[in-house]
């Protein structure tokens, strides 16, 4: 829960996304005196605007790869949301470059307008496809928060406090495979699956902002916050979801895309070993040595625990019923059974 924003001026980065506007409506509900969204697409803008019709929130077109942009949004702001970025993996993988001038350079030019304009606090959202990366989305994620720490260990007397969070599947974001699932499913179409067994973690969007807010409070710079999420296989999604809306589970199965993991992980075991554990969180802390190494060691860390990767096959594994239960917290998901029971079309 965010304390008291009153008098505060915000901007959320990519703010017209899933994340974008539920953060947005969570400033606004804190008392915001004001914010901003910088965005590219004018649409979704003028959708948003409509939709709000709050004095408060004001529109910024432009792209974080603009550094110009970025400044004129950032100027006069205390604190960032950094949600703009390129996600779909299978676009990043044809356009890798395309990645990397929105992932990376996009953020340094975030993080430079912030510490410009001196702003307190910015929260990077990353995504655990940056640990371990095999796909460009992934490799240009894990370079974003290499910037941000980098950031942080050079500027030890920065203006701005920039930190990182990570986590995994939004269940019902935009580009999600929920609402594609739910869109086969009303046309009577098997759902595509690209392998069942395949483990995901879930996340609803209400956990992932307060993540970004758990960092926001609680963040030191350089800092990567992670949820304990828990995990499900792509096929018990798919059934759990035929199930909620009364079909018998039929897929059609389509392979591995380009640049899939059978699994995700969420904190590798070289993070958790100097992690910090608050329970539903982790914490990882930045590594602060300079570059001055001691060569040798005369004795190795004795007291350290053989740890293993925190990924989405030994994360808890919900049952069908459990990712029932969990889709049934989901507004989306309660008002797409809603409708579907309304209209006769579903049984």
């Amino acid at each position: 829960m965010l304390p008291s924003l009153t008098g505060q001026r915000f901007l959320v980065t990519g703010g017209t996304g899933s994340f974008g506007r539920t953060m947005v409506g969570r400033l606004l509900s804190a008392g915001a005196d004001e914010v901003r969204v910088l965005s590219r697409d004018e649409a979704k803008q003028d959708d948003m605007r409509r939709r709000l019709r709050d004095d408060r929130v004001r529109f910024y077109v432009g792209d974080v790869r603009d550094a110009d942009s970025v400044g004129k949004a950032v100027k006069d702001v205390t604190y960032v949301f950094h949600a703009a970025a390129l996600k779909q993996v299978p676009s990043c993988e044809f356009f890798p470059l395309e990645a990397i001038r929105t992932n990376v350079i996009g953020s340094s030019n975030v993080i430079d307008a912030c510490e410009r304009h001196g702003v307190q606090s910015a929260v990077f959202l990353s995504t655990d496809k940056a640990v371990q990366p095999i796909n460009a989305m992934g490799m240009s994620k894990a370079l974003m928060e290499k910037v941000v720490q980098a950031h942080a260990r050079n500027n030890p007397n920065a203006a701005t406090n920039v930190s990182c969070v990570r986590y995994g599947n939004v269940m019902y974001s935009r580009g999600s495979v929920i609402p594609l699932f739910i869109e086969q499913i009303r046309a009577g179409e098997p759902l595509t699956v690209t392998e069942p067994r395949m483990t995901r973690f879930l996340m609803s969007l209400a956990d992932s902002v307060d993540l970004v807010e758990h960092a926001f409070t609680r963040a030191a710079p350089g800092d990567i916050f992670i949820r304990k999420a828990p995990a499900s296989t792509v096929a018990d999604l798919g059934t759990a979801l035929c199930n909620l809306f009364g079909v018998a589970p039929k897929m059609n199965i389509l392979g591995i895309r380009h640049g899939e993991k059978m699994a995700e992980t969420l904190a590798s075991a070289q993070e958790l070993a100097h992690a910090q554990d608050y329970g539903d969180f982790f914490r990882i802390p930045i590594d602060s040595r300079d570059l001055n190494y001691s060569l040798y060691f005369d004795e190795g860390e004795t007291d350290r625990k053989p740890l293993f990767d925190f990924n989405s096959d030994n994360a808890t594994r919900l049952t069908v019923s459990e990712v029932e239960d969990l889709l049934r917290t989901l507004p989306e998901i309660r008002a797409e059974v809603g409708v579907a029971q309304s209209d006769g079309q579903i049984r």
